[in-house]
């Protein structure tokens, strides 16, 4: 029996290498000999070039930048030959920041540019961008502003030939416009700290940028699928560096080389720590389904709702790794989630 086990983290739980490691016991103690691949994954936030480096390969490189105060970190990011893995909370992650601190008038992605321009300066000419858990809302400005510093002769980014052959690919589950009710200030900010008058100036701000940045190049991307995530990053790079936007777990599946991994397995095992029809919408389970082709996916999670719409959408079976009415507190616990996993795959594949 061939097994892939490919499941997300569960925040403040488990990474997505110790649920997979949990699942992993599960499968032993009903069939010791089974052929099981694990797949660490991300779906552009933490753990990105963690994922990518566990399927690739590659140099974790250390980077001393700015962090959204502008206050000097060192931060990670992956290299492997010509292509550079970039995970935007290294430098720009609202984790960064204490709760106190968290104001996206001010937090910058300044960082962010930093790790790219070291990239660009070692040779990378592919780069990957993980768009997930930043603390900034400034459309991209700070990343921008570092790439003129550091390679713009005349203070301007049309200046900067160092990036005219780069091949940017940014990977998030955020379709969101720049601008607007579902845009990047009235979606994310509040979560960063903003106030809802902070979220109209955001709102305003990266609408003005939008239109200026349209002006000068004579095309507009600010409502491409993406523009809004990481607080308007993606329209940064979009706009200025001609990305191109893809779903996070596409990426990584195909950089993992899911579809020869899975061509002859028995089952996949999927999950993560909350499984709703939000899950529906794009998240990393559905990528898992969607490109395991006939073989059976299963998909398990510390939270079941909207199970038969799960099912509906193709999963074959979806199961609670926790009792009912089991407390929040103690499943939380990472020894407690990493028991109920390993017993959960346990029970179902005895069934």
């Amino acid at each position: 029996m061939k097994i892939v086990i490919v499941i997300d983290s569960m925040k403040g739980c488990l990474s997505s290498a110790d649920a997979n490691q949990a699942a992993v016991d599960g499968v032993r103690l009903v069939f010791p000999d089974a052929d099981i691949v694990q797949i660490p994954v991300s779906d552009g936030g933490e753990g990105f070039i963690d994922a990518f480096h566990a399927a690739i390969g590659g140099t974790i490189q250390e980077v001393t930048v700015r962090d959204p105060m502008m206050r000097c970190i060192t931060a990670r990011y992956l290299l492997r030959d010509q292509e550079a893995v970039i995970e935007i909370a290294q430098a720009s992650g609202l984790t960064l920041l204490s709760e106190e601190e968290r104001n996206p008038m001010l937090a910058t992605s300044y960082g962010t540019g930093q790790l790219i321009a070291d990239a660009v300066r070692k040779g990378a000419k592919r780069i990957i961008v993980g768009l997930g858990g930043s603390a900034t809302s400034d459309s991209g400005v700070g990343m921008l502003r570092a790439l003129i510093d550091t390679f713009a002769n005349r203070g301007k980014f049309d200046d900067i030939t160092e990036l005219k052959d780069i091949q940017f690919t940014i990977a998030s589950d955020v379709k969101n416009p720049l601008c607007g009710a579902k845009g990047a200030a009235h979606i994310f900010a509040p979560q960063k700290g903003a106030t809802p008058e902070m979220v109209e100036r955001l709102d305003a701000r990266a609408k003005r940028f939008a239109e200026l940045s349209a002006k000068h190049f004579g095309y507009d991307c600010s409502n491409d699928e993406g523009a809004g995530a990481a607080g308007g990053l993606g329209y940064a790079f979009l706009q200025y560096m001609h990305a191109t936007y893809k779903p996070g777990i596409e990426v990584l599946l195909e950089a993992a080389h899911f579809s020869e991994v899975v061509k002859d397995a028995d089952l996949v095992i999927t999950g993560e720590g909350s499984a709703d029809s939000q899950t529906l919408m794009g998240k990393l389970p559905v990528g898992v389904l969607q490109q395991s082709g006939d073989v059976p996916v299963c998909i398990i999670a510390g939270r079941i709702r909207d199970r038969e719409a799960l099912l509906q959408s193709g999963f074959s079976n979806v199961k609670c790794i926790n009792p009912e009415g089991f407390s929040l507190q103690e499943a939380m616990l990472p020894e407690v989630a990493r028991k109920h996993i390993s017993d959960t795959i346990r029970d179902i594949l005895s069934k």
